[in-house]
């Protein structure tokens, strides 16, 4: 891969893991509830579940989108439903000490939740699908550049989420009191749901 191309390839990949979406969204709301360290593995399994939409699309499974577009929109309709779910969940998450330390038992999402997640996320799709459909080669290079895709997209995309739970976590001193958790719960709730018109 040429280096000019690697490097848009790079930049695209730093522009659309940092700014916001949904993944960002939940990893702010778990770092300000848990903290960075047990958010870790909800942030692995976004990487996993982001390598594992670019893998498939790379070996054809994208394409179905084109042949059967009905299929996309199902996924959009999935995807919407289950942010709108987990903007419920942030909006009314615990506020009281009591509840806070009962909740904090349950724990953030499992790296595994994290990857399924990507399944019905349509930001992250959009990822895949555009990443691999600008920057594959259609020669014998398509497995080279195939696996520069995924590399990019895992060693620029884990700090670039991290910064979003780092944020949280940092807030955790200022949600000492029942009413600053219960504003940032509805601030971060709604900032989720607004996600959707950034993806459909």
């Amino acid at each position: 891969m040429e280096f000019s191309i690697l490097l848009a390839l790079c930049t695209f990949a730093f522009i659309s893991t940092v700014t916001p979406g949904p993944n960002n969204m939940m990893l702010l709301a778990s770092g300000a509830q848990y903290g960075y360290v047990r958010s870790l593995p909800h942030m692995f399994g976004i990487v996993v579940g982001v390598a594992g939409l670019m893998i498939s699309t790379l070996l054809g499974i994208g394409a179905l989108f084109t042949v059967f577009p009905a299929l996309y929109t199902v996924l959009k309709v999935l995807g919407i439903a289950y942010l709108l779910w987990l903007a419920f969940k942030i909006a009314t998450a615990p506020v009281t000490e009591l509840e806070v330390q009962q909740a904090s038992t349950k724990g953030p999402l499992a790296w595994w939740q994290g990857a399924l997640f990507q399944l019905v996320n349509p930001k992250a799709w959009m990822m895949a699908l555009a990443s691999v459909g600008t920057f594959s080669s259609p020669t014998e290079h398509y497995f080279e550049s195939g696996v520069a895709i995924v590399v990019a997209f895992a060693v620029i995309g884990f700090p670039c989420i991290s910064i979003w739970a780092a944020a949280g976590a940092k807030m955790r001193v200022w949600l000492s009191s029942p009413s600053r958790r219960k504003t940032f719960n509805l601030t971060m709730g709604a900032a989720t749901a607004a996600t959707l018109f950034l993806i459909v």
